[in-house]
């Protein structure tokens, strides 16, 4: 097979990268871009450990091939932060100990800043349907949930 050339927007940056024909979004990102906080948890789409942002839509990177990125916007958690400035969500998923082994975290952090851009004042349960494709062996959700709840009122000004 031979690579096909591809230029995209990742985190606000143009980039160019090459890519096998059947190379997964996620792949490029990690091996291609280093771009490592984009995980892979199940290679099927089950997980949302590998979730990033194409041109805006919440998606699993594992699902996407690389190639499809062609003149798109990717958003990945390397977006999130702004130099040492803490992404609200980081922040809050920091003080509330949403986090432990960390192989989720990155998708689940992307998933909810795609949900607060849609709705800046979801419900409980709105935050629990949306992040219901983000799975955690660990934590048990309820830190998680709070920790979006705090930072949603807190990104309102509320």
């Amino acid at each position: 097979m031979s690579q096909l050339q591809v230029s995209t927007t990742v985190n606000g940056d143009p980039v160019e990268f090459l890519c096998e024909p059947d190379e997964s979004l996620m792949d490029v990102l990690r091996d291609r871009l280093g771009l490592t906080g984009t995980k892979e948890g199940c290679g099927s789409g089950d997980c949302g450990a590998c979730s990033v942002t194409v041109d805006g839509r919440l998606v699993c990177s594992c699902l996407v091939l690389g190639a499809e990125a062609q003149g798109r916007e990717i958003g990945t958690i390397e977006g999130m932060a702004k130099g040492e400035q803490l992404h609200t969500l980081q922040k809050k998923f920091l003080e509330h100990a949403a986090l432990q082994c960390g192989i989720c975290t990155p998708g689940i952090l992307v998933a909810a800043e795609a949900l607060l851009k849609e709705n800046p004042d979801p419900t409980e349960t709105e935050v629990r349907y949306w992040l219901a494709g983000n799975l955690c062996r660990c934590t048990g959700y309820d830190k998680i949930i709070r920790a979006v709840m705090d930072a949603a009122t807190e990104m309102r000004g509320a």
